[in-house]
């Protein structure tokens, strides 16, 4: 299986790892930096470079049973020792957007009693689609300028693992979101926006003290609201008889 760096520090943008396995025109690594497509956040891309200069662009990045790298190319041996280096750009736009996005369903929560039901984001752009009526313009401005508040709040962001049962039995269900994933999942990786939190990336959240938002997520993101940057509502549509859909772009 192979050891998924992204999942501990989401600032790593060049890694070593050994190609364990191929498939096509796809190669698993004993370990990587890159992120697979899920949870409303792209895949990665990159490159993977041999001891010998030979380099392969990564254009795909899936995880199945285990994680495959998609290469443009014939790929190499098994065994093959290599460099992979991610598209720095892309991937953290892709965290940036994605904290947004934590904060904008907790704010829908907190101020419309909105729970989300989907989201993506891009490289230049995200949406988030959430069960409410109808939001007015109104609506809208205030929630930019919910969102810029705590950007400008510059809240500290972690993630850390816990135990599924704990979780559901400590943490508040309607924003972890935890029926949303396979009862398979046993262990839960937190993603806590705010407060004063644990102190190491494994403790047990229960030592945090009032975080804006508390989310299960496998996903990347900056380590502080502020590095989100100003955020914009575009616009809204309607999704259904009683979903609505919100966009918004950073800059």
């Amino acid at each position: 299986m192979t050891e998924a760096l992204y999942l501990t520090d989401s600032s790593a943008r060049r890694f070593e790892a050994t190609v364990e396995r191929v498939a096509g025109d796809r190669v698993v690594l004993d370990r990587t930096c890159f992120y697979p497509a899920g949870g409303g956040q792209p895949a990665d891309q990159g490159t993977l470079t041999a001891e010998d200069g030979t380099e392969w662009t990564v254009t795909d990045v899936a995880k199945k049973d285990t994680i495959y790298h998609t290469l443009d190319g014939d790929p190499p041996e098994p065994g093959t020792a290599v460099v992979g280096e991610l598209d720095w750009d892309r991937r953290h736009a892709h965290m940036r957007y994605h904290t947004a996005q934590h904060l904008l369903s907790a704010l829908l929560l907190d101020e419309f009693e909105a729970a989300t039901t989907g989201n993506q984001v891009y490289e230049d752009r995200a949406r988030l689609d959430c069960d409410h009526d109808r939001f007015d313009d109104d609506d809208l401005a205030a929630i930019e300028d919910g969102l810029n508040e705590l950007v400008d709040a510059a809240l500290p962001v972690r993630w850390y693992e816990m135990d599924r049962a704990t979780a559901e039995a400590e943490l508040d269900t309607d924003r972890t979101r935890i029926h949303l994933l396979p009862d398979s999942i046993t262990e839960l990786r937190i993603v806590e926006i705010g407060g004063d939190g644990p102190t190491g990336a494994c403790e047990r959240a229960d030592a945090a003290s009032d975080p804006y938002d508390r989310t299960a997520c496998a996903g990347t993101h900056v380590e502080s609201t502020a590095d989100v940057g100003t955020v914009t509502v575009t616009g809204r549509e309607t999704r259904g008889s009683d979903g609505e859909r919100v966009r918004f772009v950073l800059e």
